[in-house]
């Protein structure tokens, strides 16, 4: 199976980079599959994981929380604006900050700290989505 080349990066570092039959990410407007040859393609990406399916058939993971997909007919690029890899995801921590939004949301009359929270309440809930669908994929194996 023909492979593309894949780069998954953040504002600090690159936090994957190989060559994958297959990658899955969640796109502006819808889930995308990416294989070798995929037509180019510029699109933001919401909050959740990116599924690499490497060159012998394991699947990595990627939380992002949104950015900018590039892909070319041999390579994909996702710059993320944050991007954390599956094995350092903290349930513990994501659960506290979702709290800590609600928190905020119910508590505050002030609309700067509102659309803070709101953004927040987000990411830590697509983190905690990721950690959900993990869980239950490693269930599967």
């Amino acid at each position: 199976m023909k492979t593309i080349k894949v780069d998954v990066v953040n504002t600090e570092e690159s936090v994957f980079s190989g060559h994958a039959r297959f990658v899955s990410l969640p796109g502006e407007v819808g889930e995308l599959g990416i294989l070798a040859g995929h037509t180019p393609l510029i699109t933001r990406i919401r909050p959740g994981s990116v599924r690499i399916e490497d060159e012998n058939g394991d699947s990595q993971f990627v939380f992002v929380a949104g950015g900018i997909l590039e892909v070319q007919p041999r390579a994909v690029t996702v710059l993320a604006d944050t991007a954390i890899r599956s094995t350092e995801l903290d349930e513990i921590k994501a659960e506290h900050a979702y709290k800590s939004a609600k928190e905020v949301l119910k508590n505050t009359d002030s609309n700067t700290e509102y659309a803070s929270a709101q953004a927040e309440l987000a990411y830590a809930t697509a983190q905690l989505a990721a950690i959900a669908q993990l869980r239950c994929r490693n269930r599967k194996y």
